[in-house]
């Protein structure tokens, strides 16, 4: 009798341990995509990744960021980044250890190391000792083939930057490490800077096709709205131009939101800006431009509204962002010439 009883009882109460983990799970599942949640005392921080919910229990000393575009922005936030992953050295945006020029500077201060240049590598990774991992969800920068390895050593965060501004990254970057103060204050500093630009130009024609040249096969990735160089551009009153539907298409650098490319014949036929602003560029580049023959019917190779804004401006972080407005307040500036 006692047997009958026991077995209804076990079955019951097996039934409330499930029922409480699928609650639990569906506590975490509310969460969207990148949203944070923090306890009441502050600590621990979850945040809900493409990979599923990451936590983080206490406020991190040792973060490793395998995404040289990430890196900037935590540079900016003063994060504990010990160890950054790195880009091709000596070119005209990286520095001999293949930090982005811009950052490379601030990175030597704070002891920032190399894990390797353009290659991903777990054991270097593994040797930094993080408390923290962070990978790129997109882009030439992506760690996450070494996503599988990596998640078991420390909690990694897996997050994409193709759709966010460093603004948008900072704020998750200050909420999720503890880092609130330091974020609200580089995010109002830089914001200051973008309306005294915004008051201090006149813009070229518009609208305007922002995008990165390339030379070689005469095509370009074009920048649109979803992007940060779009999204900065727009606050400061630029229209971007718009790509026709026949264009798109290309994904030869995976699905992304940021860019739209352009080779070929289909070239000539997606730049349909009155100006054009030419992104990882220098002046040399610009009489490129003006002089590719299938460009030729353009109006704003026509009428020379074409405008070179900066080798640093691929990957936009503070210090990039920053030094895009003070060439757009020498290009633009109402007191110019």
């Amino acid at each position: 009798m006692i047997r009958l009883l026991v077995r209804p009882f076990l079955i019951f109460f097996i039934g409330l341990v499930l029922a409480s983990c699928d609650d639990s799970q569906t506590s975490n599942s509310t969460l969207a995509l990148d949203q944070i949640e923090k306890s009441p005392s502050g600590w621990p921080r979850s945040i809900m990744t493409s990979q599923g919910l990451v936590t983080i229990e206490e406020p991190p000393k040792r973060i490793v960021s395998t995404s040289v575009t990430l890196s900037g922005t935590l540079l900016a936030i003063d994060a504990p980044i010990v160890a950054s992953g790195a880009t091709m050295p000596n070119t005209n945006v990286a520095s001999e250890k293949g930090f982005m020029r811009q950052w490379d500077t601030i990175a030597e201060q704070r002891g920032v190391k190399a894990l390797y240049q353009s290659e991903p590598n777990a054991e270097a990774i593994i040797k930094a000792q993080p408390d923290v991992i962070i990978i790129s969800a997109t882009g030439a920068d992506s760690a996450m083939r070494l996503y599988d390895q990596l998640k078991d050593i420390a909690p990694t965060l897996v997050i994409r930057y193709d759709d966010k501004s460093w603004i948008q990254l900072a704020q998750t970057f200050g909420n999720l490490f503890g880092l609130e103060t330091q974020s609200e204050s580089v995010i109002n500093s830089f914001q200051q800077q973008v309306e005294q630009t915004k008051q201090n130009i006149t813009l070229p024609a518009q609208p305007t096709t922002a995008m990165v040249y390339t030379l070689d096969d005469s095509g370009a990735s074009i920048w649109t709205s979803q992007s940060a160089q779009g999204r900065l551009l727009e606050t400061l009153g630029f229209t971007l131009a718009t790509v026709p539907e026949s264009i798109k298409g290309d994904i030869s650098m995976g699905v992304r939101n940021d860019i739209i490319i352009a080779k070929g014949e289909r070239f000539a036929d997606a730049v349909t800006g009155k100006s054009i602003l030419l992104f990882s560029a220098e002046k040399a580049t610009q009489q490129q431009v003006l002089d590719n023959p299938f460009l030729q019917s353009n109006p704003a190779v026509q009428n020379k509204q074409v405008y070179a804004v900066g080798s640093d401006t691929f990957r936009l972080d503070y210090y990039s962002a920053s030094n895009l407005l003070k060439r757009l307040q020498t290009l633009f500036g109402n007191n110019n010439d």
